[in-house]
């Protein structure tokens, strides 16, 4: 990060103070803050940067009295938080951590209908997304990790005059979530090495020219994944297109969950209830809430200039979740796979676009199911 910015996630405001932590100064980290109360304010957060020791740079486990459900454990320390230069147009959080228009917003408990002009940005901003997610997904093999996902991810929505999304948002330190097997979604991209084997999701946000695009997908590291794995996989890939096919005007939003969580079991698998789609576009979320499990009651009927996510969140076990001590990493309480799929989509006068839609040379794809 710039000498000339506040490290602390809760600030980050142009400085020309010359605090520093002294383990940064040891290792070698650049960082400054404004002053004493953004150093202790912001300490908790701020240690995940720091070295286990000044020699050792090797990763570690900062979380050894957590009890993990699965085999995936934090690899620490964290990199900075990334640069983005002033040109760029940002959102409210980018400054503090909090969304505060968003906050406003959600008392309101209305779903945004967009103009013609607005729906325009929108879909300029889901053709960067998938971009964005399209080259980070390219480089996803055994050997890469997370935070180099998570590298490719920020400096390419940079490229394109374009904010992450996610960074900063509620102290998220990072540009993109990567999700590893067990973890259900907000993985936080760490020095944790892909390994064949694994599944990765890589849920790519932006935000451009006012708007904000969202959408994810979970794909296959090397070749030696399990017929659990695939069929967990495959089984929200399909959720996520069954959902989407209902989508029209008159359509209930209580009504994806019953053809989600209906596919999800037929396919022996479960439905993440903690989370749920939602309303994108002037903010990153928004009314309305989409819950992805069946017999939900959330209130809402679709119409034409709507834009949301459907992102069904499936699990290889029970659907039930854990957060890990960082306090955003969701994994599945019993530790099996979970994998999740999501798009963007506008409600149209006859049906609904797919603003985020995969082409013809995306990355990733179906694999055959096997016995």
């Amino acid at each position: 990060m710039s000498q000339g910015y506040c490290a602390s996630l809760q600030c980050g405001k142009e400085t020309d103070s010359s605090l520093k932590c002294p383990i940064c100064l040891k290792q070698g980290i650049e960082s400054v803050f404004c002053n004493e109360s953004c150093y202790k304010g912001n300490y908790k957060a701020h240690k995940a940067l720091h070295s286990k020791s000044d020699d050792d740079d090797s990763p570690y486990d900062p979380f050894l009295k957590f009890k993990y459900t699965g085999s995936l454990r934090a690899h620490y320390p964290l990199t900075p938080k990334r640069y983005v230069p002033p040109e760029i147009e940002k959102p409210d959080w980018a400054a503090n951590g909090l969304p505060l228009s968003e906050q406003r917003n959600d008392r309101l408990n209305k779903i945004p209908i967009y103009t013609k002009d607005e729906i325009k940005k929108i879909r300029k901003a889901c053709i960067a997304a998938r971009e964005v997610l399209d080259i980070a997904a390219s480089a996803v093999r055994p050997g890469i990790t997370t935070d180099e996902i998570d590298e490719i991810v920020h400096n390419e929505t940079i490229k394109r005059d374009a904010y992450p999304s996610p960074l900063n948002y509620y102290n998220f330190p990072k540009s993109v979530c990567t999700s590893v097997n067990e973890i259900i979604c907000h993985g936080i991209p760490d020095k944790y090495v892909l390994k064949d084997g694994d599944i990765v999701n890589l849920d790519v946000s932006l935000y451009y020219q006012g708007m904000h695009a969202d959408l994810n997908e979970t794909y296959y590291v090397g070749e030696a994944t399990s017929k659990e794995a695939i069929n967990t996989v495959e089984t929200a890939r399909e959720c996520l297109k069954n959902a989407i096919k209902l989508c029209k005007p008159g359509t209930r939003f209580q009504d994806l969950g019953d053809v989600i969580e209906k596919h999800a079991k037929q396919n022996k698998c479960s439905v993440v209830r903690t989370y749920c789609g939602h309303g994108v576009g002037k903010f990153f979320h928004c009314s309305p809430n989409i819950p992805h499990y069946a017999n939900n009651r959330t209130p809402g009927i679709m119409k034409a200039g709507m834009v949301f996510t459907i992102e069904p969140m499936i699990n290889e076990g029970v659907w039930q979740d854990i957060t890990w001590p960082d306090d955003w990493t969701a994994a599945t309480k019993d530790g099996k796979v979970s994998a999740q799929f999501e798009h963007t989509l506008l409600v149209t006068d006859n049906g609904v676009e797919i603003l985020t839609a995969r082409n013809k040379k995306s990355p990733g794809g179906p694999r055959h199911r096997t016995k």
